[in-house]
């Protein structure tokens, strides 16, 4: 059963749209982990355009008396400044991700060529005494899953913006089983499989047949989306009820 991590950097978007402070995602924390979420994730990108360095404090405090059954998941590009809110925070879980500070979203895996490889070293070497399960944002390719296992990353998220929209016009069955086929690999290798990106209630309940194993699914975009039209409490109960198959 596939746990679900909610992503609240659309609830802190919206804040950031006024300078009420309203919607406070502080206040989203208790919500998601009534409603069945198994885990909080978080990407405070260094312009601050939705969850801010502050947010990942308060809302790592709010998370506190769960914790660690209730995970914190941070994403991030592994410089120093996102190095230093992991270890300032430190979550159950962190994931690294290859995008640079000015990308509009995640929309890219590590290829893990000699220069990603370094850096990725690296940042592990700079945590590795926090204890956090280190997972690295992978396109659905196969080949990749190796080089993550010799890396010694704990796992890997599956990026599955492209499964999503090929989902649309019903062209999605080759980049699900690439998906299916390096998830398969990652589990020979004894890695954690996750994965993330537009996913819908729709796209989910293939996505979980063919990755038996999913350990995880960060959601946050369309589960927010979905919260305006059915509640929050009510999406989030929906998306866990999904990844549970």
């Amino acid at each position: 059963m596939a746990r679900l991590s909610v992503n609240l950097n659309k609830v802190a978007l919206l804040r950031n749209s006024r300078k009420t402070g309203v919607p406070d995602p502080v206040s989203f924390v208790a919500r998601a982990r009534a409603a069945g979420a198994m885990g909080i994730t978080l990407h405070p990108r260094p312009d601050e355009r939705h969850v801010r360095r502050t947010d990942v404090d308060a809302i790592a405090a709010e998370m506190a008396p769960h914790r660690p059954a209730f995970e914190l998941n941070l994403e991030g590009y592994p410089d120093a400044r996102f190095l230093e809110i992991v270890r300032a925070a430190r979550p159950e879980q962190v994931t690294f991700v290859p995008d640079a500070p000015d990308v509009f979203t995640s929309d890219k895996g590590f290829d893990l060529d000699a220069a990603q490889e370094r850096l990725v070293r690296e940042a592990m070497a700079e945590i590795a005494d926090l204890g956090t399960r280190v997972i690295l944002f992978v396109d659905p390719d196969p080949a990749v899953v190796p080089r993550v296992a010799a890396i010694g990353a704990a796992g890997i998220e599956i990026y599955t913006g492209s499964y999503a929209e090929a989902f649309e016009t019903g062209a999605h069955g080759p980049i699900l089983e690439a998906a299916a086929q390096a998830a398969r690999v990652a589990r020979e290798h004894g890695l954690v499989v996750n994965a993330g990106h537009d996913l819908t209630l729709a796209n989910i309940p293939p996505l979980v047949a063919a990755i038996p194993h999913l350990a995880e699914a960060s959601i946050g975009h369309v589960l927010t989306a979905d919260a305006l039209v059915m509640g929050f409490e009510p999406a989030v109960r929906a998306y866990a009820e999904a990844l549970a198959g």
